[in-house]
């Protein structure tokens, strides 16, 4: 039995006096990702939970029939030094920063909002990593992470 769903989603971003596009709010612009992962997910025959609450490391579990992948989602819309950057760490209360561990999720998934481009990235290949930079519109010799574009194929084994 096959499904469909559709995700309405209404959403603007403001102009400030000199015309310039203002940021969305950064929790919004999250759940906007996270309502595309599902779409997407499911477009390409996974099956998602998401897990009660917020207090796990990760965001979704996706079921790949041979195995569940327990995967963290980041998303980013902004431009920094011509690429897009997000940081792989989470904020532990009252002991600051810490960077996600194979015992705490399985992969990483990137949302690129502005060019809808997704990254799929095994926790093992960004270990120690403080930042990731992504580069979907520009050719860049130090693009690290573009054998990750789209490599949902990496959550099938």
């Amino acid at each position: 039995m096959n499904y469909s769903m559709v995700l309405p989603v209404l959403t603007g971003v403001a102009e400030n006096k000199s015309g310039t596009r203002l940021r969305r709010n950064p929790k919004r612009a999250g759940e906007i990702s996270e309502a595309a992962f599902v779409l997407r997910a499911h477009s390409l025959g996974f099956l998602v939970a998401k897990p009660w609450g917020d207090s796990e490391k990760y965001d979704f579990v996706l079921d790949a029939g041979s195995r569940l992948w327990r995967v963290q989602l980041k998303s980013t819309e902004v431009v920094h030094a011509r690429g897009y950057e997000i940081q792989p760490i989470y904020s532990v209360y009252g002991q600051g920063k810490a960077g996600y561990t194979a015992e705490e999720i399985d992969a990483l998934v990137v949302h690129i909002q502005p060019c809808d481009v997704w990254y799929v990235i095994p926790v093992e290949a960004f270990a120690g990593c403080k930042n990731l930079r992504f580069y979907p519109d520009v050719e860049c010799k130090r693009a690290r992470w573009e054998s990750y574009r789209e490599a949902w194929h990496l959550l099938r084994g």
